[in-house]
């Protein structure tokens, strides 16, 4: 299936984009927003499509889902990122050398923005925005198990583009067929920028055979570590809302790490709050001693592949350890450096938590579950970028520019 042409087509048109005023791009998010609210009930009639060609039993079920609160998120999501600062046009230096060159660094747009990724037809529309917003062109490469979701929300997209008298093809969705994919790989000339978000083999595939940079959105094995001082009432509330407010997302927690002295306190009144969420532990053997004897139901012996894994479901690995040093040996072992967090009172420990650990968001007494752009006031992200070029952390509206040099002299010449 060829899709250079169609490539070639939407890179030509980046330059309306990125000439178009910050008032214009503004109005055009907004136009969006509308659409979204007028146009959600034949939304929601493509989704439940693809809701029905997914078992219940299959985790991407719940990241397919759109329904009326989903939608509004959305609306209120993208009204946000219409109202964020500018980022194209930031003057980053000015200055003027001593032969009276006149220089200047100043943010654009990175061009065409090609994204691809799996089960989630929130994606479409996060990106979309926060691409249009920033003057960038986008190819969306979703997945078959969200066509008719992303078919429906484009089509909303492509309708405000034209009322904004602007042409379809700065937002393209390809085909989900999968031989697509190598045709987007190689298309360094007309693509900018590749965002593989998804599963960790779907980011490996993607980051070891593109010809187009990468910018990588890592999959999210979560850890939480309950130091021994932690307020354990606290500590409960905050383990409970990683793990159960919603489990197949990429900042819900993943692997418990509870210090050895405050375990067999603490691990039974947690299994107490996990048990109405039917949550399967899988444990070490301190952990499940102290779970076993406190009858929890849903009880498992943990293997070292349990270690290290993304669960994307209602499982948690426990694992006791001896202290600090073990925790952060632990998770310096394990990571995939997206979002870890400590739950202690003692200050020198939590301070040398978030030192140490080396991850795009550390936490202290808190629920991972906040590593999103939405919650840190970004409107909405790209994914959560786990590598340390570019981009870290929640990947928004701000890290889609790049720098130029623009230089104004008087006839000087190099000696």
């Amino acid at each position: 299936m060829n899709i250079t042409s169609q490539l070639e087509l939407t890179h030509s048109k980046t330059h309306l984009l990125a000439n178009l005023s910050n008032e214009k791009r503004q109005k055009l998010i907004l136009d969006i927003a509308s659409g979204l609210e007028l146009f959600s009930e034949k939304i929601l009639i493509a989704n439940k499509l693809d809701q029905e060609n997914l078992p219940d039993t299959d985790p991407k079920k719940d990241r397919l889902k759109l329904n009326e609160a989903r939608i509004a998120d959305l609306v209120s999501s993208l009204k946000q990122v219409a109202n964020l600062q500018d980022p194209v046009g930031q003057i980053l230096t000015d200055k003027v050398l001593e032969n009276g060159l006149h220089i200047k660094k100043v943010a654009v747009p990175l061009g065409v923005v090609g994204i691809i990724y799996e089960s989630r037809p929130n994606v479409t529309m996060d990106v979309s925005v926060l691409c249009l917003r920033s003057g960038n062109a986008v190819v969306l490469k979703g997945g078959k198990e969200a066509e008719n979701s992303n078919k429906a929300l484009v089509e909303v997209i492509h309708k405000a583009l034209l009322d904004n008298n602007l042409p379809t093809d700065l937002v393209l969705l390809l085909p989900s067929e999968r031989p697509v994919v190598e045709e987007l790989l190689k298309a360094n000339r007309f693509v900018d920028v590749l965002i593989p978000r998804g599963s960790d083999a779907l980011i490996q595939y993607v980051r070891q055979n593109s010809l187009v940079p990468t910018i990588e959105t890592g999959a999210g094995v979560v850890h939480t570590y309950v130091h021994k001082t932690a307020d354990l009432q606290k500590a409960v509330e905050i383990v409970l809302n990683a793990k159960t407010s919603r489990p197949s997302v990429c900042n819900a927690l993943d692997c418990l790490l509870v210090d050895v002295s405050i375990c067999n306190k603490f691990l039974p009144v947690l299994g107490e709050r996990l048990k109405a969420f039917s949550v399967k532990i899988h444990a070490d053997q301190k952990a499940h001693f102290a779970l076993f004897n406190s009858k929890y139901p849903f009880l498992y012996e943990t293997s070292e592949e349990d270690f290290g894994k993304e669960w994307l479901d209602f499982d948690l690995t426990i694992k006791v350890v001896d202290g600090l040093e073990s925790a952060l040996a632990h998770i310096s072992k394990f990571s995939s450096r997206h979002s870890e967090a400590i739950l202690a009172e003692d200050e020198a420990v939590y301070n040398c938590f978030l030192s140490e650990v080396d991850a795009a968001a550390v936490y202290c007494n808190a629920s991972t579950r906040f590593t999103d752009g939405g919650e840190f006031g970004l409107g909405a992200e790209i994914g959560i970028s786990t590598q340390k070029l570019h981009a870290r952390g929640p990947f928004a509206l701000e890290k889609l520019v790049t720098e130029k040099w623009v230089i104004r002299g008087d006839g000087q010449v190099r000696v």
